[in-house]
């Protein structure tokens, strides 16, 4: 669940990089584990920095200030199976051909046969373990078949094309060609989100893409748009093209960007994210009264688990007659504990993230809503808080039903074995996280609480609750190799953080730069110097692997 950005400013001589790091920090809720920005000057040069941390702490004023030229794409990573280490940071970028810059957000589901047809029919070197840099490398090796010195929009289109016809899977993604402009596109299904808006900028035209419609609200941008699924749009300082690339597919957006992900004032395919969590809220709110009543159990308070569930437990809340109160207080230093790499970290940092407040708890029946219940390890320790400080019930009620299948589109939960829903049924699942009763939305109520606001969507991406994969392609045995994957990185990045604290790696300074945040930058201060962008960049880029 990364975030994406591309900026093209009318005024060559802005440089873009300042308002491109602004919309990063907007976007940073969907991904802490990296970010990256690259900018193209005059002559087609291009100006990087990204290295593994937040955006607060890899962009400081020098750093932006290297960042030259009137375009670029900017990025934040949320690591998936087969991703951790610091030259996943992304944007991507390839000399050949012509100078691209990609960065991509989702996941890819035949990357196999598509690393053995880079190796030995396109010969072109993946250097990593992203499917990203493969999905930019399959991108270049179709423009590359124009066999034009100079291409046009039509090669770009064509190009397009031929890539989403060989790539299975979730992908939404900007590219920058050098010296020529931004471009977006969507896969087919429109799992993963992107849109673009316009600002004026005297006699002609700003144009920003991202994956959420608050970073256009905040930078002065209307207009807003969304990518169609299988489109894809050219923004040059001529204009926009677009155009309809893949033929006609489901339409099945992810609901967990309904549910969890999204920022709740973004606008998603037509969906406003606030307003369907209101209405799961709602509904939610007649299940959870059926449940009680059939228990013969009446709660004192509502309380949201911040920060996604505060809107549905507020409905929720009101249409029940029961007080809502923040019994939660959140330390917002403390980063989403849902996208942490790793089980253990994510347990550690619940308690470093809230804090039960007695007053609301002790001596009282308490019902907490949450967005979702994934793994159970927040939620367990969320328990164990209300009950530390003197709750005599603790009722838990999700927005979304019980996750039981690995999502396979670009969100860290392919193991299924870490899902608390896995193989149990709904007493199960309460005793195992410590909750008196637990209440789950139903899914044809979550559906209906998103479709409502737009009817014309017939379908969402909702695999995590039935194991129905909407593009296909997902069969027990690539569940298997996802999990050994993702196993096998964990066990990686376990390692390096342990050698980092031996060797005295692991603190961060005053400024939150840990030492090997630091040593990323330097790696990447070369290319902000500036480098044309036809004459192999990529040897810079090596050096942070």
């Amino acid at each position: 669940m990364c975030g994406i950005l591309g900026l093209l400013l009318h005024d060559a001589s802005v440089h873009a990089a300042p308002e491109i790091c602004e919309g990063l920090s907007l976007l940073q809720h969907r991904g802490q584990d990296a970010c990256g920005v690259i900018t193209c000057g005059t002559k087609g040069r291009f100006y990087q920095c990204k290295a593994n941390g937040m955006v607060r702490d890899i962009f400081d004023a020098n750093s932006i200030s290297r960042l030259l030229g009137g375009m670029g794409v900017g990025h934040v990573r949320y690591p998936t199976a087969g991703s951790f280490n610091n030259a996943e940071a992304q944007p991507f970028y390839v000399n050949s051909p012509y100078g691209i810059v990609f960065a991509h957000n989702g996941n890819l589901i035949n990357t196999e046969s598509l690393m053995q047809f880079m190796d030995q029919t396109a010969h072109r070197h993946i250097n990593t373990a992203s499917d990203s840099e493969l999905l930019l490398n399959i991108f270049a090796y179709n423009l590359q078949q124009t066999g034009k010195f100079r291409i046009n929009e039509e090669d770009i289109f064509t190009a397009i094309g031929g890539m989403m016809h060989q790539v299975k899977g979730a992908y939404a993604c900007v590219a920058m060609l050098a010296g020529f402009g931004i471009i977006a596109f969507r896969d087919p299904n429109g799992i993963r989100p992107v849109g673009f808006a316009t600002r004026k900028a005297g006699a002609g035209l700003d144009y920003i893409v991202a994956s959420e419609s608050v970073v256009a609200d905040a930078g002065g941008f209307t207009d807003w748009q969304d990518v169609n699924p299988g489109e894809a749009i050219i923004i040059t300082r001529n204009g926009i093209s677009r155009r309809q690339i893949a033929g006609p597919s489901t339409f099945a957006p992810d609901i967990f960007e309904f549910v969890y992900f999204a920022r709740p004032d973004s606008v998603i395919d037509g969906i406003s994210v606030y307003r369907s969590r209101m209405a799961m809220g709602d509904a939610l709110a007649d299940k959870v009264q059926a449940v009680l009543q059939e228990a013969n159990i009446t709660v004192d308070v509502v309380i949201p688990v911040p920060d996604t569930s505060r809107v549905a437990a507020l409905n929720l809340a009101q249409k029940l007659q029961v007080p809502y109160r923040e019994g939660f207080i959140k330390n917002r230093y403390v980063g989403r504990t849902f996208i942490m790499p790793g089980q253990q970290m994510r347990k550690k940092n619940v308690r470093r993230k809230l804090n039960a407040m007695a007053l609301e708890f002790a001596d009282k029946n308490v019902l907490i809503v949450d967005d979702s219940i994934v793994r159970g390890t927040t939620s367990k320790e969320i328990i164990q808080m209300a009950k530390d400080v003197g709750a005599k019930k603790v009722i838990v009620a999700s927005c979304a039903p019980p996750i039981r299948y690995p999502n396979v589109y670009g969100i860290d939960m392919p193991s299924r074995k870490e899902l608390v829903a896995y193989g149990r049924d709904t007493d199960e699942i309460a005793a195992e996280i410590g909750a008196d009763l637990v209440i789950f939305q139903t899914l044809p109520d979550l559906v209906n609480s998103v479709r409502q606001l737009q009817p014309s969507i017939e379908s969402f991406d909702c695999s995590v609750f039935t194991g129905e994969y909407v593009t296909g392609g997902v069969d027990e045995e690539y569940l298997q190799h996802l999990e050994t994957l993702r196993a096998d990185n964990n066990r990686a990045k376990a390692m390096t953080m342990s050698l980092g604290a031996l060797e005295g790696k692991g603190g961060g300074d005053a400024n939150g730069l840990s030492e090997q945040q630091k040593a990323d930058q330097a790696n990447s201060s070369a290319l902000p110097n500036g480098t044309d962008a036809t004459v192999g960049l990529h040897n810079s880029w090596n050096t942070q692997a």
